[in-house]
């Protein structure tokens, strides 16, 4: 009982913590606060406390110290920050340790993606997507399709992917002993790991699209190593394009942000020295204008497409803003996400962290990107996006880019050229998603051979797949077959790429067929007018041959 109090009056306490962050930052930069302010705050921290007492005193059941816990972290602390606005967030200990760690960008385990599916029988299992390259899971011999049965001993039955993961994880150096199914197999597959750093990259993979072009794919900004992760990239590819791009393509669809200073480093890399990247204006704190300290470096001013989409959002919007102020870049693709408002962490415990927004961001050119969510619900505000709102600029703020072109500000960056996300039909989201079948057929078909790299999906192995989809009763016609063969083909040879080659192999595959990477290569002669028109010194290179043609 003594234990359990004192678990209550720590969650209590943590909720008034909370609450004297909030309060000091309101105060701050305030040349008086009222004495009537000050009594309004203790009255309302008073009454809090009442109803925390009553509920704990009264409540029909016994009140757990898990359902406390829930009361604090998942409902009042939430709930008070919500009221602000929808990025401020509170940061359980679980969550806060989960934040540090991708920040760093690496955690120790084994190095592999897992998620829950249903075998044949529509039992779930823990079933590995990919290991990770160069990591104990991939130098062992772990495969796609690998069926996690047992950790350390312990089954995995009734286990989420979470709690595998948790047990996978541990101290470096360590040894645990993992139990696979795999197909063709009679007997589990024991492999002694030894658990090791696993970094988490922000630029997954990056290759040359066509001699001179060159693709980097951002996934967030979330790591401290991003823009170290972004240069390397870059070196790379310059070197195996003979030391000199001839375009390049951004790829910053669906990636949610992350830590400003690299963004802010990432522009540095792409712009002139001296030109803005954004600035920072708040209330309680100075304003701030973050500029390229270094600027390109003798690299030549090739063409650049940025490709965005409406799940672009935040970090991401700050490089896509600033490369379009200044016409370093062409932006293609959806209006992002529009989210300008910027939250510093302040560790409220030992494990505890508080994200409050205290800026708000602005382009080069002083558009503020932050989307409207007055009188609009948590749901809507993340997951429904009004198309035909988004397409009247009537209400937007109008600014102009180094060069004189309009862009607008207040709900997004707007693309300087449209590319709409394909939908996918219900028989491609049957044939992905519900039936797992281009992940299942590789596990099939390699079972008892092996692909080389130039291994291409002809005819023989569109019939194998057929065959594989009637063997296991799922419904695809010939018509949907060839009316989507190209997207077909795509999804075999990404599947069996990944589970002979590796993940970022079959990412590449996919990319190579992506008609939207293909469409934003066509304007790159777009984005060289861009360049040879901007300010500052115009050594430009040429686009290379054929960027205007589209690669299916």
């Amino acid at each position: 009982m003594a234990s359990r109090t004192r678990r209550a009056l720590f969650s209590l306490t943590l909720f008034l913590a909370v609450c004297a962050v909030l309060g000091t930052l309101i105060s701050q930069k305030v040349a008086a606060q009222s004495a009537s302010d000050e009594s309004t705050l203790r009255d309302s921290l008073h009454e809090f406390t009442n109803v925390y007492d009553l509920v704990e005193q009264n409540y029909a059941e016994p009140l757990s110290q898990d359902r406390i816990d829930k009361a604090i972290y998942d409902g009042a602390i939430p709930g008070m920050l919500h009221e602000l606005d929808p990025h401020s967030n509170f940061y359980d200990p679980k969550a806060f340790a989960q934040m540090r760690e991708d920040q760093h960008g690496n955690y120790y385990g084994v190095g592999m993606q897992i998620q829950p599916q249903p075998d044949k029988s529509g039992v779930i299992r823990i079933v590995v997507l990919a290991p990770f390259e160069g990591t104990p899971a991939f130098k062992a011999g772990i495969r796609p399709g690998d069926v996690i049965l047992s950790v350390d001993g312990k089954s995995t039955d009734g286990l989420d992917s979470v709690a595998v993961a948790t047990m996978l994880k541990g101290p470096k150096g360590t040894h645990v002993s993992v139990a696979m199914g795999r197909e063709g197999k009679d007997t589990p597959l024991t492999f002694d790991l030894v658990r090791d750093a696993i970094p988490h990259p922000s630029v997954d993979f990056s290759f040359t699209l066509r001699p001179g072009v060159g693709y980097i794919h951002i996934l967030n900004f979330s790591s401290e190593s991003t823009s170290r992760e972004f240069g390397d990239a870059l070196d790379k590819l310059q070197a195996s394009n003979g030391g000199e791009l001839h375009g390049l393509v951004i790829d910053l669809r669906d990636n949610p942000g992350g830590l400003l200073n690299e963004a802010v480093n990432i522009c540095d890399k792409l712009l002139q020295k001296g030109q803005v990247v954004v600035s920072q204006h708040g209330r309680a704190f100075p304003d701030q204008i973050y500029k390229a300290t270094h600027g390109e470096e003798g690299s030549g001013r090739y063409p650049i497409v940025v490709l965005v989409n409406r799940n672009t959002a935040s970090a991401a919007e700050i490089v896509s803003g600033a490369l379009q102020d200044h016409d370093r870049a062409l932006i293609v693709g959806e209006t992002t996400f529009g989210k300008g408002l910027v939250q510093t962490v302040f560790q409220v415990s030992e494990n505890t962290g508080l994200a409050l927004t205290t800026y708000h961001y602005y382009t080069p050119s002083g558009r503020l990107i932050q989307r409207s969510y007055d009188h609009v619900s948590l749901y809507d505000y993340y997951y429904v996006r009004d198309d035909a709102k988004k397409a009247d600029k009537s209400n937007l703020e109008v600014k102009l880019t180094d060069s004189g072109r309009t862009v607008y500000g207040g709900g997004g960056i707007t693309p300087d050229e449209k590319i709409d996300t394909p939908k996918l039909s219900r028989f491609q989201v049957a044939l992905q998603f519900q039936h797992y079948a281009f992940f299942n057929f590789a596990k099939h078909y390699l079972g008892t051979r092996t692909i080389s790299r130039d291994f291409v999906v002809d005819d023989a192995v569109m019939q194998q797949f057929k065959d594989y989809l009637k063997a296991n009763q799922i419904d695809a016609s010939d018509a949907d077959l060839a009316n989507q063969a190209e997207w077909v083909k795509a999804r075999i040879k990404a599947a069996l790429f990944t589970y002979e080659f590796g993940q970022l192999e079959g990412l590449k595959v996919l990319d190579q067929y992506d008609p939207e990477i293909a469409k934003a290569m066509t304007y790159l002669p777009e984005a060289l007018a861009l360049v040879d028109h901007s300010k500052g010194p115009q050594k430009t290179a040429s686009v290379a041959p054929g960027a205007g043609n589209t690669r299916r």
